[in-house]
């Protein structure tokens, strides 16, 4: 599990072919190494990687292709920078929100403005996620932890301020610009609950008449 809040951002050192999958090479002199080891999780750009390798300088992942078709990791070259978070620990404080980096969809920036100090991003997604975004709510964006200040069909406003542009590579984006956006769990959960996802067991899950034999409403 991750929290949203980018520890450090590295650069892709190297990118190579292994086996049919890539294998990549994340350098950063911004977090202890040495306090790692090998089979730890690190978010990459808000996708949950594991460790193969681990040196003073950095790490070395295995990405498979189907990682590589389904997130913007596919659009790493070499001299990349990317956000990076190590996975939490328990008794860390929680500053974000509950991340899984189990990235959902790829969104792309549309609009970039300045906001007083801050950066406006819009990012457009596929239109069949729109219903996980709501005003107020959390979103992932590369790794990032933010709150969603504006929806509409098939896009999302968030406000990034000044420090979150420094210590992340959000203020490299450009129009057009992929990104890897994942939904808060919450809104997963809940529509698996109230049946918008079918239940396993053939179930309409969490129905009206459910609630109200419950005492609810």
């Amino acid at each position: 599990m991750f929290t949203g809040i980018i520890k450090a951002t590295g650069r892709i050192g190297a990118i190579a072919p292994k086996g049919g999958d890539l294998s990549i090479e994340v350098a950063s002199d911004s977090l202890p190494w040495q306090d790692y080891a090998v089979g730890e999780s690190i978010a990459v750009n808000g996708v949950c990687l594991t460790a193969v390798t681990l040196s003073d300088a950095g790490f070395v992942t295995d990405v498979s292709r189907e990682t590589m078709d389904v997130t913007a990791l596919g659009d790493l070259v070499v001299g990349s920078e990317v956000n990076l978070e190590p996975s939490l620990a328990l008794g860390e404080r929680l500053g974000g929100h509950l991340v899984s980096g189990h990235v959902d969809c790829v969104g792309k920036v549309i609009a970039q403005t300045e906001d007083a100090r801050s950066i406006r991003l819009e990012i457009a997604i596929p239109s069949e996620y729109s219903r996980y975004v709501a005003r107020k709510g959390s979103v992932c964006v590369d790794g990032v932890s933010l709150t969603i200040n504006a929806v509409s069909d098939g896009r999302f406003g968030v406000n990034i301020i000044p420090h979150t542009a420094e210590v992340t590579i959000v203020s490299g984006y450009r129009t057009g610009t992929r990104v890897n956006i994942e939904v808060d769990q919450i809104m997963r959960y809940l529509e698996r609950l109230l049946g918008g996802d079918a239940s396993d067991d053939g179930s309409d899950g969490i129905t009206r008449e459910t609630l109200e034999a419950h005492g609810y409403g």
